[in-house]
């Protein structure tokens, strides 16, 4: 039986829109929407800062 997939967590996140303008930029570049550009750089600071999170 496979197991149930973990629904993501919803989250309310306000940027300065500068910010958002250059992640918009970047996740065109990488052909990504906001969302999932925004949620790649998280991943990579975790990483740099020894925080990855666990896979289930």
């Amino acid at each position: 039986m496979p197991t149930p997939r973990k629904e993501p967590k919803k989250v309310l996140l306000r940027l300065d829109p500068a910010v958002h303008e250059a992640i918009a930029k970047w996740a065109a570049d990488d052909l990504r929407s906001v969302n999932s550009q925004i949620e790649y750089a998280l991943r990579l600071a975790l990483e740099q800062a020894g925080r990855k999170p666990k896979r289930d």
